[in-house]
C-alpha cells in the first residue's frame, strides 16, 4: 500500500466512475483498477460493488476512504512543514478565491501581503468552491477566501467580512430611482443568476426561496460581469454582491432596507496546517 493508491481509492470515491477516476490520476483504467484490487486484497475487505453502470461504495469501503483523505492530507502537510519549517512568514503560499470574490478583492489585500510579508513568494489561485475544497483538502493549496457555510471534512476558518447584496437594475429600470427597496418587494420577480457551480448562485437562490422571487430560466451566467452586461441591456434584474459594484457601469445598485442578504467571506485552511501563524498574520493584515 503506498500513497498512490490512496490517491486512487478517494478518486474513484469521488468520481463514482473507475474511467473518470483513472483521467483524474492521469493514469490509465486498467492500471487504476489493478492496484485498487490489490489493495482490496491486501486490506481483506471489498472496497467497491461494481456493475457496468457505476460503481458503488461498500459502507467499509466509505470509512475506509474518510481515512484515506486525512492520510493524504497529513502527508501533504508533512511535506509542506519540511519545505517551510525554517521560516513560517518565508516560503511559497498558494491562495485560493472563488470567481465573484477574486477579480474585486485580491487587487485590494495582495499589495497589503507583499509589503508585510516581502518574503512570502504568493500564488493566486482562482476557481469554483468546490474545487478550491478539492484542492485545499488534497494539499494542493494553502488556504482558500470561501463564501460559509464551507461544508467539509477537517478544514477550520476564520470569518473576515460580510459583503453586502445591492439589487442591479438597468438605468430605464422602473425602479431606478429608488435608493432602498423591501427584499419582500422581489416576490414574484425574475432574477438572472449564475450558473451552476457558483457559490454566489445559491447565496442568491437562498434569497429567491425566502422572498418568493424565481430564477429567469432562460438564461445563466458564467461571470459577474456578463450579468452586469444582461442588466445593463434590460434583460433583466439580479443580485450583485457590493464589492462588485462599480461607480459608471450605467446599472443603478439599490440597497435593501431592513436586514440586506449578504454573504460571509472567510479565510479558509486544513485543520492540521503547519501554517496557523502565518494565516493568523494574514488575517490580521485583512481586517486591519
Amino acid at each position: 500500500m503506498n500513497l498512490r493508491d490512496l490517491e486512487y481509492l478517494v478518486a474513484v470515491a469521488q468520481f463514482r466512475h473507475f474511467g473518470k477516476a483513472a483521467a483524474h490520476c492521469n493514469v490509465s483504467q486498467p492500471a487504476l483498477s489493478i492496484q485498487l484490487k490489490k489493495l482490496e486484497q491486501e486490506l481483506g475487505v471489498a472496497l467497491f460493488e461494481r456493475n457496468n453502470k457505476r460503481v458503488l461504495i461498500t459502507p467499509m469501503g466509505v470509512k475506509i476512504t474518510m481515512r484515506a483523505r486525512m492520510i493524504l492530507q497529513q502527508a501533504a502537510d508533512l511535506k509542506q512543514f519540511a519545505a517551510g519549517a525554517s521560516d513560517v512568514f518565508g516560503g511559497e503560499l498558494k491562495l485560493g478565491a472563488f470567481p465573484t470574490l477574486a477579480p474585486y478583492y485580491l487587487p485590494q489585500i495582495v499589495p497589503k501581503i507583499m509589503q508585510e510579508l516581502p518574503d512570502i513568494k504568493l500564488l493566486l489561485v482562482e476557481d469554483k468552491t468546490d474545487i478550491l475544497v478539492e484542492k485545499l483538502q488534497k494539499g494542493e493549496i494553502d488556504c482558500a477566501f470561501m463564501a460559509l457555510p464551507v461544508e467539509a471534512e477537517n478544514l477550520d476558518y476564520q470569518h473576515l467580512f460580510d459583503d453586502e447584496f445591492y439589487l442591479a437594475v438597468a438605468a430605464s429600470h422602473e425602479w431606478a430611482g429608488r435608493d432602498e427597496i423591501a427584499v419582500d418587494e422581489l416576490q414574484d420577480k425574475s432574477l438572472l443568476l449564475l450558473e451552476e457551480g457558483h457559490c454566489m448562485r445559491q447565496n442568491a437562490l437562498d434569497v429567491c426561496s425566502l422572498h418568493g422571487a424565481r430564477e429567469t430560466q432562460e438564461f445563466r451566467a458564467t461571470s459577474l460581469e456578463t450579468l452586469r452586461q444582461m442588466v445593463g441591456i434590460g434583460a433583466g434584474i439580479t443580485l450583485m454582491p457590493k464589492i462588485a459594484m462599480q461607480a459608471n457601469d450605467g446599472l443603478k445598485y439599490i440597497r435593501f432596507s431592513g436586514a440586506a442578504p449578504v454573504r460571509r467571506i472567510a479565510l479558509v485552511w486544513r485543520k492540521t496546517t503547519h501554517k496557523r501563524e502565518l494565516f493568523e498574520k494574514l488575517i490580521e493584515i485583512f481586517k486591519a
